[in-house]
């Protein structure tokens, strides 16, 4: 479980995100949703470390992250899986070492471990027999499973997703999501997604964060996001819904 509380983040005079505050739960997919600049990803940087609040704590199933020393810092980043927006592989590096990378500066693993680790990450993603072709080689869907694997190599308890479907024709981020899901209640792990998809909120949103103006003003499941009475949520619904259908 992660636990945000009041937190902000400003960017000179401009607050991206004013005290926030919710629950991440561990076995399900959390989405952060809202439109363009509302605060999604900086929020996502907040939790992972990447941007240091102004006021408010992150905890990781208790452990205060926020003001932690250097040495919890890095025990927790060691448990936390990320998967960047269109997948941020490294071009020069084939598929296999992709996925290999974080066993390479966070384990002691032989190389036969590793290996075998890569391989079986690979299997579970869907992606066999791709090891030796670089990125340039393969498609954007299998790409973002690349990512996924490279996310789950270190068997991580946290997994973070930002914008996993960007880029994606409809079927291949349905399939995306869906293995988001299954790696989520596979391992037991708490994973966080920052959307503004309607097809991933209302297919894999367990619990769901609605950030408009920066502020968390709501905060529900794909089962009643659309009774939420919140006029900014039902808007936001809406024309994501009327795109959605636009698109396909």
């Amino acid at each position: 479980m992660i636990e945000v509380q009041s937190v902000s983040k400003s960017f000179g005079d401009k607050k991206v995100i004013d005290r926030i505050s919710g629950v991440f739960e561990k076995g399900k997919t959390n989405l952060i949703i809202g439109a363009s600049g509302t605060g999604k990803s900086v929020l996502l940087k907040c939790i992972v470390g990447l941007l240091h609040p102004e006021t408010g704590t992150v905890f990781y199933d208790g452990r205060n992250f926020t003001d932690a020393d250097k040495e919890l810092i890095s025990e927790i980043r060691r448990e936390i899986g990320m998967l960047f927006q269109g997948g941020a592989l490294f071009d020069s590096k084939t598929v296999e070492e992709n996925v290999m990378f974080p066993l390479n500066i966070l384990t002691n693993q032989t190389p036969s471990e590793k290996i075998d680790r890569v391989n079986f990450c690979l299997q579970r993603v869907g992606l066999e027999n791709i090891n030796k072709k670089m990125p340039s080689e393969i498609s954007g869907g299998m790409k973002k499973r690349v990512g996924i694997a490279r996310a789950i190599v270190n068997n991580p308890n946290y997994l973070f997703c930002d914008e996993p479907n960007s880029g994606l024709d409809p079927l291949s981020a349905v399939k995306i999501d869906e293995l988001i899901q299954e790696i989520t209640y596979e391992y037991d792990i708490t994973t966080i997604v920052v959307s503004h998809d309607m097809n991933s909120v209302m297919g894999i949103g367990d619990t769901i964060m609605f950030i408009h103006e920066g502020k968390n003003i709501w905060h529900g499941s794909n089962t009643n996001i659309v009774n939420s009475g919140i006029p900014e949520l039902d808007e936001f619904v809406f024309t994501n819904k009327i795109m959605r259908n636009l698109k396909n």
